[in-house]
């Protein structure tokens, strides 16, 4: 039996059984606090959002495993390989909040045809959700699309995350702030001579500006969605 089990842990089952085993934990953990129904839906939305950075890595032939997920925390994919190409990671990072939000707003257009009071609050949670993941700051998606213009704009992703622990303290954001150093000092330290590498001098301008106008442009809808959405639930709850 011992032996079957490193077996079923090594393989593929193993990785399936790591990935569905954590998803279901997950949903018992945000159960306990804010319901089943909703524990449900707020996992599967975090589910789409890896989803996306799952499929477009499979995409561009890199070797990635199945999203992973912590209680409280979040969930990730593993890449099994060192990125070093600024626009594949961009394209990989980016199709996380995009996948995101298209499952928010399915659940967004579900509430109002059903006047679900849950489906309204899992499709703000998941607007705000691919909004905060869009912070302009390594390791989060929105400093790895940034980094194909220049890591220095993650200095400005410092300074919103420095922000929003001020206006809502939360130990996530601690964390955050820890895992966020290295790429703060990275980007205090950048060079425009850093960004003649091989790896940048591939891009061209038009390329930069395309994924700069997909970033802002999803920054923007998800700000509108966000605000509109937690003034519906507050109307809602007065």
């Amino acid at each position: 039996m011992k032996t079957l089990f490193l077996l079923l842990t090594a393989g593929k089952l193993g990785k399936i059984l790591l990935s569905c085993g954590s998803m279901i934990l997950s949903v018992f953990a945000y159960s306990l606090v804010l319901g089943w129904k909703y524990a449900v839906g707020f996992v599967a939305l975090l589910f789409l959002h890896e989803t996306g950075h799952y499929i477009a890595a499979r995409q561009k032939g890199l070797n990635v495993g199945l999203p992973v997920f912590i209680p409280f925390v979040g969930a990730w994919i593993e890449l099994k390989e060192i990125l070093l190409d600024p626009e594949i990671e961009a394209y990989v990072a980016f199709a996380g909040p995009f996948l995101g939000t298209l499952g928010a707003l399915g659940c967004y257009v579900l509430a109002r045809n059903t006047d679900s009071t849950l489906l309204l609050a899992l499709a703000y949670a998941g607007f705000f959700l691919n909004l905060f993941n869009l912070i302009p700051l390594y390791p989060f998606d929105g400093g790895r699309i940034t980094a194909i213009v220049s890591p220095k704009i993650w200095l400005l992703g410092a300074v919103i995350l420095v922000g929003l622990f001020f206006v809502r303290p939360s130990p996530i954001l601690v964390l955050m702030a820890i895992l966020a150093v290295p790429g703060a000092i990275k980007a205090w330290k950048h060079k425009p001579a850093d960004e003649e590498e091989p790896s940048h001098r591939n891009i061209d301008s038009a390329r930069k500006i395309m994924y700069a106008t997909f970033y802002l442009g999803l920054i923007v809808y998800l700000s509108l969605m966000t605000h509109n959405l937690h003034e519906m639930l507050t109307a809602l709850r007065a």
